[in-house]
């Protein structure tokens, strides 16, 4: 039996995903996760925006077009918000967040036709039974789920549930049964930031943990306020921490961010990119920025947009606001469509500005070689800037040493030097 597991979203979804791939292949079963014929398809939704239900909706009938008579399985936070959305398209079983992994034993009972909405309560504590099949160079590790901020345009805390940490023992026995073809260990969670240990906030001590492993350590995202001086001078410390920090700004209006329940101010904000500056010169600091919030006015974009170029980000992920029913902000009034897009437009010229001239301040950096195409290879620095490299030499899977050369595609050319590991 085929089965094809489709993953929309966030990273800890993929994780959740490779994990349910893992258990299926030790319980024999045949799965890819490429879009193609299968007799199950398992489809891991997301609910972040309304666009993404959207397309968690859709990629039933896309898989259909493969194998009509397929059977699926549906599980995720766009089915933990909506399970009869799916249910009325005929699916087998539909599930939440919560025990996600059970799908595995739904799939060996599916001869039993029995089908249903199969929704979980959400977990109090974190479930540790996902451990996800590594098949990469760059490992995703999961280390926390839930939120706590309950922002007022975000759906994810009623989603997820409240905020919850894995054991740290847990986490290191992981990360030491990987192979050593892996290179580099990405920690994800809903907010990582609030990864604690015995209720305490604990971050910096499990890195410190993972630190002695050998591979690079990423984070996948944080909150402003982390960034405390402790806890930037710990980073300093570690040997292979890569300074990439993924900043959720959101706006760059006080007014908005007041609004939008944001527990901090444009101040405290770029006061924690000074610190991460001054202790990494080069870090790469990206960031997230909602454009055409309810009732966001010109002067209040025009905030933003000042205080982006004041923080000269490396990177912009932009999003064009997306009403959630539910939500506080759902009670606000919305704007019309061509104002958000227009400020999507703006930012979207200024992102790539920024871009360039971050890519002028890099002269060397060391690339974890991740794909080949044809001749080239790609792979991201340390401060997460996408490499495209060309060499006689195979070098896919190694850490290497390259000159940064000039804008290309999404990221820059570059010049291979020496392999470092």
């Amino acid at each position: 039996m085929k089965i094809v597991i489709m993953t929309l979203g966030c990273k800890v979804n993929k994780y959740e995903s490779d994990s349910i791939k893992h258990y299926l292949k030790l319980k024999g079963f045949e799965v890819s996760d490429k879009l193609e014929y299968a007799d199950v398809y398992i489809i891991n939704t997301c609910a972040v925006t309304a666009e993404a239900e959207k397309k968690s909706r859709q990629m039933i009938a896309r898989c259909k077009k493969f194998n009509k008579n397929a059977k699926f399985f549906v599980c995720g936070c766009a089915s933990q918000n909506n399970p009869e959305q799916f249910l009325a398209k005929g699916v087998e079983y539909v599930s939440g967040v919560a025990a996600k992994i059970k799908i595995t034993d739904y799939v060996e009972r599916m001869r039993e036709k029995a089908k249903g909405n199969l929704v979980s309560p959400l977990p109090l504590e974190y479930e540790d039974d996902m451990h996800a099949e590594q098949d990469r160079m760059r490992a995703y590790i999961k280390i926390q789920d839930g939120c706590n901020n309950f922002c007022s345009y975000c759906l994810i805390p009623y989603l997820r549930g409240r905020s919850r940490s894995r054991d740290i023992i847990s986490i290191i026995k992981e990360v030491g049964s990987l192979s050593e073809d892996i290179k580099e260990v990405v920690l994800t969670g809903i907010n990582v930031t609030d990864y604690k240990i015995d209720g305490k906030p604990s971050l910096l001590t499990l890195l410190e943990q993972l630190d002695s492993f050998g591979k690079r350590l990423r984070l996948s995202s944080m909150e402003e306020s982390l960034v405390g001086e402790e806890f930037v001078e710990g980073l300093k410390k570690l040997k292979n921490f890569c300074p990439h920090f993924h900043l959720s700004l959101q706006s760059g209006s006080e007014s908005v961010l007041k609004r939008m329940n944001r527990k901090y101010t444009p101040t405290q904000f770029l006061q924690s990119v000074e610190r991460i500056r001054s202790a990494f010169p080069l870090a790469g600091i990206t960031t997230d920025v909602i454009v055409g919030f309810p009732e966001e006015t010109e002067e209040e974009f025009n905030e933003t947009v000042e205080f982006i170029k004041k923080v000269k980000f490396s990177d912009l992920h932009i999003f064009q606001y997306s009403r959630r029913s539910g939500t506080v902000a759902s009670r606000f009034k919305d704007l019309p469509p061509e104002i958000k897009q227009h400020r999507f437009e703006v930012l979207n010229d200024l992102k790539e500005k920024l871009k360039a001239d971050f890519l002028k301040k890099n002269k060397y950096a060391k690339v974890l070689i991740e794909e080949k195409e044809g001749k080239t290879y790609t792979g991201y620095s340390e401060n997460y800037i996408k490499c495209y490299i060309e060499s006689r030499q195979d070098i896919l899977g190694k850490v290497v040493e390259v000159k940064i050369g000039h804008a290309f595609n999404d990221g820059a050319r570059a010049r291979f030097k020496k392999v470092v590991s």
